[in-house]
């Protein structure tokens, strides 16, 4: 009997993203393709979109529910802000040591670059900036739920799911019926993301074709130097410094790479973390991590444990100062690390966030904001890039709660990877 050829996810979406950049390159220049192309991406990431809110709510009164210890959700919820801080800041730190080490925007001619416009990032920052220090907070808390989850408000719909999983705990056994409610949904929804999943190879086809066929290679060029510095340190951040967190949660990051491949080549091609939200949610399960711990660390790492969005802003702010010729002390150095720490959190939703953060954060150790508008040619090929980060170090980051908690199973890791021959 013949055995069935069969094209993996990953495969398929990397044909995907080849077509595209070959289809995008045959039409650069031609905004009809964006007619036909944009819908294929538009459809898969409002696909993901509409079902990310239900998984999140589903699992996370499940797992909650399920344990019922306020206490222990309160030290896992003051253990996580204090490690994505921790992380964060490293990767703030590395941005700025390689920025200052490898000097990408030295001596650049800024008459050679063409400008992208920025203009729609500038009202968003605006509201960003009239936010006071404790809006973030007050935010937290819905006064509607139902608005809460059509704004996709990641923090308030966490807040809402931990507070009604609690009280599903608290009443005993007249809230089994809404625990098997809640887990019938959980299952069904990720049923769904296998269906969803389908059309990845097409969403990623249209939305590289368009970047493609918009920015072509040429843009690529003159800030070469950026890219691949900025790709660079990524790179080291990811093997280096996640690598020895991974160590020390007793897992090999090259076995979690391994592990999270499908998802991460979805997430380089659709520059979307979310996109692979439930996915990589499913995977921390299986590989050992207690199902409450893993629906509360990764979507709230979404919001403050950007590691490759961080650490872009850091290499991104002193690329414009060098370009501009204007040096920063060590203090304004220091200014700008604790200005990023602060802008970086809780505004993860907003579109275009990296050049949100960087447009709140510039001005204030004098940084000319315009410069924005040189970068922002490449700034996709570049979010693809920090996007990848930011999924290892949040799929990273539950592992870790797991381990800290001393709840990790190990046995069950290692019957995920011998029951997976390709990750032996």
């Amino acid at each position: 009997m013949k055995k069935k050829f069969k094209v993996s996810l990953a495969a398929q979406i990397l044909i995907g993203l080849i077509l595209g950049i070959i289809v995008g390159g045959i039409f650069y220049g031609n905004p009809k393709i964006e007619t036909y192309l944009q819908p294929l991406g538009d459809i898969f990431l409002h696909l993901i979109k509409m079902i990310v809110v239900p998984i999140i709510i589903s699992t996370l009164i499940v797992g909650v529910a399920g344990t019922g210890d306020m206490k222990q959700l309160g030290r896992l919820g003051g253990k996580s802000i204090i490690y994505f801080e921790i992380i964060t800041t490293v990767a703030i730190v590395v941005g700025l040591l390689s920025a200052n080490i490898f000097q990408p925007g030295a001596g650049l001619n800024m008459n050679e670059l063409s400008q992208g416009d920025i203009s729609k990032y500038v009202s968003t920052t605006e509201e960003v900036q009239h936010e006071g220090p404790f809006d973030i907070i007050v935010g937290i808390v819905p006064t509607n739920i139902i608005q809460s989850m059509a704004e996709g408000n990641m923090l308030a719909i966490i807040f809402f799911s931990v507070i009604f999983g609690l009280g599903v705990a608290a009443v005993g056994d007249r809230g089994k019926p809404v625990l098997d409610f809640f887990q019938g949904v959980a299952d069904a929804m990720f049923w769904v993301t296998n269906l969803v999943m389908k059309f990845a190879p097409l969403g990623v086809f249209g939305l590289i074709g368009v970047t493609v066929s918009k920015y072509g290679f040429a843009s690529l060029v003159p800030l070469a130097k950026l890219a691949i510095l900025v790709y660079a340190t990524m790179l080291f951040f990811i093997f280096v410094v996640l690598g020895l967190v991974a160590k020390f949660a007793g897992i090999s990051i090259f076995y979690l790479i391994k592990v999270l491949k499908d998802e991460l080549i979805l997430a380089f091609s659709t520059a979307s973390s979310e996109a692979v939200l439930p996915r990589i949610m499913m995977k921390m399960e299986k590989l050992g991590a207690p199902k409450d711990i893993v629906s509360f660390v990764i979507p709230t790492g979404y919001s403050f444990n950007l590691d490759g969005s961080t650490l872009y802003q850091a290499i991104a702010a002193l690329f414009i100062a060098q370009m501009y010729g204007i040096h920063l002390s060590i203090g304004e150095q220091i200014t700008l690390m604790l200005v990023l720490m602060v802008t970086s959190k809780g505004i993860a939703g907003v579109p275009g966030v990296s050049f949100v953060v960087l447009l709140a954060t510039l001005g204030t150790v004098g940084i000319p904001l315009e410069g924005l508008a040189f970068i922002a040619g490449i700034d996709r090929i570049l979010d693809m890039g920090r996007t990848v980060v930011n999924v290892i170090g949040n799929s990273l980051a539950s592992l870790v709660m797991a381990k800290w908690e001393g709840r990790f199973d190990r046995e069950k890791m290692k019957n995920y990877f011998n029951d997976n021959e390709n990750l032996a």
